[in-house]
């Protein structure tokens, strides 16, 4: 397991390291130029001159990836180009709303996704199967976006059960934050629910085929025992897998729908980033996100050896 776990954290320094690359690398070969967006047109090429120099926007791009990895390291994401304020206490304030949004749309999923298919699998061929199967079907085709924006025109607009966008804390308002919460939840954790319920049916169909839940049977054990105690343990192997990556995408998932729904957390963020050149802010929330992606993977691979004690997690595999 130490073996394990030293070569996995050295594999994430070296896809972080690649990660910051594309990153850097993306954000400043984008049209634009943020001392011309923050100075304005009007703006003499002297003034602007002198603010790329402030900034070290005149520096090489090769010198201005050094500087900010060594920031990074020492735990200095830079200052906003927008208002000066440094990143990683921007980064901060935003991180504890998508964290409530993902683990809220997380929930959402597996309440849906569990049952639905565990009834799937074992009604197959009955109404209840087929009515899995379409919901799986349909869950991975709509676009989150489009499933937002329906869900304000049903609920909020039509019926009026739902606040349509904002935010509030918990700690401010409870009863409001949960309702503000609930339509950017369904609409990036229906997606999830979906992709589980089919990986959970196909799971659970080939579990259910194996000789030692026959043998579970013949020995008089009622169905629940056998299919929760038995069949879902086996089953939850893939799951986990989707699970957990779908889990770290919530945080890229989470842009247009922070966007739609008014939600002040990363991905809001990153489109008012982009949209200003805030270079320093679109990097550094960019790099939060892939850093979730990759330790939630790492926390994954440790998931498999307690689901299934076969699995030994070693130097050399996994």
């Amino acid at each position: 397991m130490a073996r394990f776990i030293v070569r996995r954290l050295g594999l994430m320094f070296v896809i972080l390291l690649l990660v910051s690359m594309i990153i850097f690398s993306l954000v400043h070969i984008t049209p634009g130029d943020p001392a011309l967006m923050m100075l304005g047109q009007e703006a003499t090429p002297e003034a602007l001159e002198a603010l790329r120099e402030r900034l070290g926007l005149n520096l090489p791009l090769y010198e201005q990836y050094l500087n900010w990895v060594g920031g990074v390291i020492q735990g200095d994401l830079g200052n906003s180009i927008k208002d000066n304020t440094p990143v990683l206490s921007i980064l901060l304030q935003k991180l504890p709303v998508t964290i409530q949004l993902t683990v809220f749309a997380f929930v959402i999923a597996l309440m849906i996704a569990i049952p639905a298919g565990i009834l799937s699998a074992t009604k197959k061929g009955t109404i209840w199967d087929y009515a899995g199967t379409s919901f799986a079907l349909s869950g991975v085709s709509i676009p989150p976006f489009f499933l937002g924006i329906l869900l304000i025109f049903i609920f909020s607009i039509t019926l009026g059960w739902l606040p349509p966008s904002g935010y509030v804390e918990p700690w401010v308002d409870l009863k409001q934050s949960i309702l503000l919460m609930i339509m950017p939840a369904i609409a990036i954790g229906i997606r999830l629910s979906a992709e589980i319920t089919r990986m959970l049916r196909s799971s659970m169909l080939e579990v259910l085929g194996a000789d030692y839940i026959r043998t579970a049977y013949s020995k008089g054990l009622l169905g629940k025992t056998v299919i929760v105690g038995h069949a879902l343990r086996n089953a939850l192997i893939p799951v986990v897998t989707i699970g957990g990556l779908q889990l770290a995408t919530f945080f890229g998932g989470a842009v247009i729908t922070e966007t739609i729904f008014a939600v002040p957390g990363l991905g809001r963020l990153v489109i008012d980033g982009i949209l200003t050149r805030d270079f320093p802010v679109v990097q550094g929330a960019v790099l939060l996100m892939a850093v979730v992606v990759v330790i939630v993977n790492f926390v994954v691979d440790i998931l498999y050896s307690i689901l299934d004690p076969r699995i030994k997690l070693t130097g050399g595999q996994s």
